[in-house]
């Protein structure tokens, strides 16, 4: 199978072979032995673990030369990750539990972790629906897939670069970049505004209410069907729970295609940009009781901005993200801003001017007037 980035993502089927699966187990083995020897010598660098394990690699595990510059290079790239999460505290504070470990163990890669090919160890046929590839057992050729037409047409024309071989739930991937030009933006007519919520996914300043009820209810479905899964903790429960892995979030990831995909043709209609708010950090910021944080941490509202955002830029529609502060407790009438205006989830009533409203109509008005404002302020000539 692949998929593409960088602005496209198509998903023909590899037909599997042995030789791919031993594949993947050599060259994550091999990452595991530079990964260990990186970690020893305090050395991460890419060159540098290249003098270091190159030949060892090469010779010791059956790789080609391009395969085994990839498997040291794929090993930097985990490290500069981590080493970069580490400095923004996302495993936590200096002393840490988390952090320790983190610091103090070698990066381990799974035996059917990814490994990247490059034009050298992978050639495409479209027309024919076949690959060429490298692998431990030699060269694979006419090694078939299968895609729609939409997607051979993507990968034919927009093709570049890396191309990563992955295993997932019994199907091989080859997930290839794919560099598609955004159209130029076009000068907007106004803001959308779009405010994230829970009840409501997308809630715009047109006054279209997105619900979550239905992938609420699904979220609360699988959550209890995994408590109930993991207490039985039967072979039978664990491999019902191994099938059913990824199966919310694929359900999110759809529902959030398909809202994106009508607020920025609605945007592209109407000659708008789109307002979002800048929701960085809400997870910390945000205090909740325990059910509600549940909800919270299993809301995918930066993938449904993200999807907002790559859709928008195939289209040419501006977009722009505003300071989401006090956005419910503003009047969209006459700017009051006061708790006591938010009624509660669903109803606004300001106490100065009188004008109601449905609260997450009035945050996204209040959305699409920042939203103009901050286009005004970094266009301005």
């Amino acid at each position: 199978m692949f998929s593409t980035s960088v602005g496209a993502a198509a998903y023909p089927t590899l037909l599997p072979t042995p030789e791919q699966a031993a594949t993947l187990r050599a060259v994550n083995a091999a990452a595991c032995q530079v990964s260990r020897q990186a970690h020893v010598l305090r050395s991460f660098r890419n060159y540098d673990l290249r003098k270091h394990t190159y030949t060892q690699i090469k010779d010791g595990y059956g790789l080609a030369a391009q395969a085994a510059q990839h498997v040291i290079k794929k090993v930097a790239y985990a490290y500069a990750t981590l080493h970069a999460n580490i400095r923004a505290g996302n495993l936590g504070k200096a002393g840490s539990a988390r952090r320790v470990r983190a610091e103090s163990t070698p990066i381990a890669f799974r035996p059917d972790a990814a490994q990247p090919f490059d034009d050298r160890c992978l050639s495409w046929q479209i027309d024919a629906r076949t690959v060429s590839i490298w692998s431990v057992a030699g060269r694979l050729k006419n090694l078939r897939f299968t895609a729609s037409a939409e997607q051979l047409k993507t990968l034919s024309a927009y093709r570049k670069g890396e191309s990563d071989l992955l295993y997932r739930d019994g199907m091989w991937f080859l997930i290839a970049t794919c560099d598609l030009p955004d159209r130029p933006v076009r000068v907007p007519d106004g803001f959308m505004g779009v405010d994230l919520g829970i009840v409501n996914i997308a809630t715009t300043s047109d006054g279209i209410r997105r619900s979550g009820k239905a992938l609420n209810a699904v979220r609360h479905r699988h959550r209890e069907l995994r408590r109930r899964l993991q207490a039985k903790g039967t072979k039978s429960a664990k491999r019902l729970l191994k099938q059913r892995r990824r199966k919310e979030a694929r359900f999110a990831a759809d529902t959030n295609h398909v809202i994106a995909r009508q607020i920025v043709t609605e945007a592209e209609r109407t000659g708008q940009g789109i307002a979002l708010e800048d929701l960085q950090g809400i997870r910390d910021r945000v205090r909740l009781r325990k059910p509600q944080r549940v909800t919270l941490h299993s809301w995918s509202f930066h993938q449904l901005g993200a999807f907002i955002g790559y859709k928008a830029a195939r289209a040419g529609v501006a977009v722009i993200h505003v300071d989401p502060a006090f956005t419910s407790q503003q009047c969209s009438s006459c700017g009051h801003v006061d708790r006591k205006n938010r009624l509660d989830q669903a109803c606004f009533s300001c106490t100065s001017c009188g004008f109601a409203e449905h609260a997450d109509v009035n945050a996204a008005r209040n959305i699409a007037a920042r939203g103009e404002t901050g286009w005004a302020v970094s266009h301005a000539a």
